[in-house]
């Protein structure tokens, strides 16, 4: 009998153990997740804001799911803001707080209760303790109703310079662009050939022309000087483009002799010595290294002005020749066509472009 009651009691002892272990684990295993909401002022004036602070301490490894909140929290209280949630690691990583923020505001009076915010973790539910929010109105003064201004009239604003300079601008470019665009695009369908006015100035006469460079060639002395063989060679070349030009045969592909022997046919032998001399001083100078002196470089520069004084054909002095003038056509080339769409393409955005802002500009100043 004895045993039974031993036995007995063992039984009962053992079951209230484990029945107590039973009501310990529970607790610890629901200590695993906490909840928490806390709110920055419990008073408010109307239209002013607070936040509220949700916090939820977990594990690492279990799946978390905030609570979805639209735009009230409980009617009359707003919510204006959600952040975005935020991670904090503990234990090695072991343990995770998240955290958000939630912003609202009342503009009704009343003192509101905020209802426990609720967490899914691992599919099961977890909340919060609430909260509660008073919200005052604005106090009002009715024994001073002096202090109160009834609204603003209307202002009418003065246009200023600097309201309108960037609409000014746009306006002259669009019509420059826009002009350049339209006269682009009709030299394109007209598609007319390019003229150009090629003006020829009168040539001067023969003994003029031969004048001129003499003239030139006597104010270089240091030719003279120096270079003896250039100088009779741009004496020589005067006066063989002279013959060429006055009596009409290439004297500048002869020798010497052979522009004596044509002039011959039309002056005599003694109003040619001088020439003749002149000429052969030149192929002296040129091929034989002769050095002449001064005094007859200057001779032979008087002998050829007067050869040209006297065989040169006089010009009525009354008669004025006027420039020539040559107009020659030219085709517009497929690259001339190309680079002119090019233009008309870049004339046309730019003019678009000012009057996109010309757009913008007026609606921003009358609307």
């Amino acid at each position: 009998m004895k045993n039974i009651i031993l036995n007995y009691g063992k039984r009962v002892l053992g079951a209230f153990c484990f029945a107590s272990l039973s009501l310990v684990s529970v607790p610890l295993n629901a200590q695993q997740v906490t909840v928490r909401a806390s709110i920055d002022s419990l008073q408010l004036l109307v239209g002013e804001q607070t936040k509220v602070h949700l916090e939820v301490s977990m594990d690492a490894d279990r799946k978390l799911r905030l609570p979805v909140i639209r735009d009230t929290l409980v009617r009359g209280v707003e919510v204006l803001d959600i952040a975005k949630p935020d991670t904090q690691k503990l234990n090695d990583d072991k343990r995770w707080v998240i955290s958000q923020e939630y912003t609202i505001t009342s503009f009704d009076s009343a003192l509101y209760y905020l209802p426990p915010l609720e967490v899914m973790v691992d599919d099961q539910k977890y909340r919060s303790e609430s909260l509660a929010l008073k919200v005052y109105s604005i106090p009002v003064d009715t024994l001073h109703p002096d202090q109160f201004f009834g609204p603003k009239t209307v202002v009418e604003v003065p246009i200023e310079w600097q309201d309108i300079d960037v609409m000014v601008y746009s306006i002259i470019l669009m019509l420059l662009f826009g002009a350049g665009c339209v006269f682009l695009i009709v030299r394109l369908k007209n598609n007319k050939p390019i003229i150009r006015i090629i003006k020829i100035e009168p040539k001067l006469p023969p003994h003029q022309e031969a004048m001129k460079h003499i003239e030139e060639i006597k104010a270089n002395k240091n030719v003279q000087r120096e270079d003896p063989k250039q100088y009779y060679t741009e004496l020589t070349d005067v006066i063989r483009t002279y013959i060429m030009e006055r009596f009409g045969f290439n004297a500048m592909e002869m020798t010497s002799s052979e522009i004596i022997e044509h002039l011959l046919q039309v002056k005599d032998k003694d109003s040619l010595k001088d020439l003749k001399y002149l000429f052969e001083t030149a192929d002296l100078v040129k091929f034989a290294k002769h050095a002449p002196m001064m005094n007859e470089n200057d001779m032979n520069l008087v002998n050829a002005v007067d050869f040209i004084n006297e065989t040169k054909l006089e010009e009525d002095v009354n008669a004025k020749k006027e420039p020539t003038e040559i107009k020659v056509e030219e085709k517009r080339s497929k690259q001339g066509r190309i680079a002119l769409m090019c233009s008309i393409g870049a004339t046309g955005v730019i003019s678009a472009v000012c009057l996109y802002i010309v757009v913008r500009c007026i609606i921003g100043l009358f609307f």
